[in-house]
């Protein structure tokens, strides 16, 4: 489909369509009007991880076309929990908590959007404000008539879960009305027209759409992104070492930046269009690189993905770094580091601590494969015992990670 607004011809170039309801109306109005549009995200962790981007990028697009980015807070579903794909109930978290992971949240989202009061900047709210405050009887009476249980068995997300035999709570299948609620008051506060979300939230965006037009007769839209996978069919964002957090707090600069460098070299021109603002006709110049080149390519995009995360500086200093570790043979102060008390440490140990292997079995299987390196030598012993003198010692596991073992000063 060719469409004539700025917002959806953009979604669709840049590969972040999944589906859509409505769309020739969802284009119409986009092309003649600001269009609020919305994403929740339950603050359950003081940052997002890489898996949280396409979310916070399609917010990006939408800002970026001219149309203004709602950040919806689930400072009220976050004490709930969305059951949707996951194989058990989440952690319930407290008030104070919840307030904490939302006020560091929200510097993230200050990276990739701009905040104010202009018809196109960005908000945030969050969903305990209505929430909160509703009466059970009331909303029973009001919203919970409009929803059918058999129809709610029905979704995927739900399924997942009885097909498996596991537990899915009252409290849990709650969420999807209370999403639906949320699309609603937004539609009466903050004139919302258009909610998006993961391919997972099709059936929460469906039942907030048919929510508004029961209760209000309004007209909204849903937009869903597909579930993005690595080219080997792994999931995106996942890596030896866990979570690809957004914050540096939890995840050092050169470890994004090297998250990014060690792309699959089929997934370069998709991460490019979807993860970066690079125009369209120099993402097809470097995604069509081969051998030495693809590398190239994989270093923009690492810098750029960087860059508007991180920040330039940032990038910059990953990307130093890395150029003097493995074009170099040397080390830089942004790699994974520990400190060694006592003058040596074991190979298992230090593979371990530096978060290479998860455990002394898979530390083990490193070395016997042949993996795992010393100064660049390699290791045939796991029983080896590391010197940590004067000058720090780099450790490497395969092709792609590095630490440094640093000595106790």
């Amino acid at each position: 489909m060719t469409y004539q607004s700025d917002l959806l011809s953009t979604l669709a170039s840049r590969g972040y369509i999944h589906q859509l309801t409505d769309a020739t109306a969802l284009d119409a109005l986009a092309a003649k009007q600001v269009v609020p549009g919305y994403i929740g995200f339950d603050p359950t962790a003081p940052s997002l991880h890489v898996g949280s981007l396409v979310q916070i990028m399609l917010l990006r697009r939408l800002q970026q076309t001219g149309h203004k980015p709602i950040v919806l807070m689930g400072g009220g579903t976050g004490k709930i929990g969305d059951p949707s794909f996951k194989d058990e109930a989440r952690k319930l978290l407290g008030e104070e908590g919840i307030k904490a992971n939302v006020a560091s949240i929200k510097r993230i989202f200050e990276r990739f959007l701009i905040f104010g009061d202009g018809p196109t900047d960005a908000v945030m709210l969050d969903n305990a404000e209505w929430l909160d405050a509703l009466e059970y009887i009331p909303f029973l009476r009001d919203v919970g008539q409009h929803f059918s249980v058999n129809r709610m068995l029905s979704f995927d997300s739900v399924k997942l879960r009885l097909d498996r035999e596991q537990s899915l709570s009252f409290l849990e299948f709650n969420y999807m009305i209370l999403q639906a609620y949320d699309f609603l008051e937004l539609s009466r506060r903050a004139g919302c027209r258009l909610q998006m979300g993961g391919s997972d939230q099709w059936g929460n965006i469906v039942n907030g759409i048919e929510l508004a037009r029961r209760m209000d007769g309004a007209e909204v839209f849903g937009v869903t992104t597909p579930l993005i996978t690595t080219a080997d069919g792994g999931k995106m964002g996942k890596t030896m070492a866990g979570a690809v957090w957004l914050h540096e707090d939890q995840l050092s600069h050169f470890d994004y930046w090297q998250f990014w460098r060690n792309t699959d070299d089929r997934d370069v021109g998709r991460f490019l269009r979807l993860f970066t603002d690079l125009p369209l006709d120099e993402i097809a110049a470097l995604e069509a690189r081969e051998g030495a080149g693809i590398n190239e390519a994989k270093k923009v995009l690492a810098n750029a993905a960087t860059a508007m995360c991180r920040g330039q500086d940032a990038a910059e200093q990953a990307a130093e770094t890395a150029r003097r570790t493995f074009e170099e043979g040397g080390s830089g102060d942004a790699l994974p580091a520990i400190t060694v008390d006592g003058g040596s440490i074991g190979i298992v140990d230090a593979l371990i601590a530096l978060g290479f292997a998860k455990s002394k079995g898979e530390a083990r299987r490193l070395v016997a494969g042949g993996g795992a390196k010393v100064n660049g030598d390699r290791v045939d012993d796991d029983a080896l015992a590391i010197p940590v003198g004067s000058e720090p010692v780099r450790i490497s596991a395969g092709k792609k990670n590095h630490g440094l073992l640093n000595p106790s000063r």
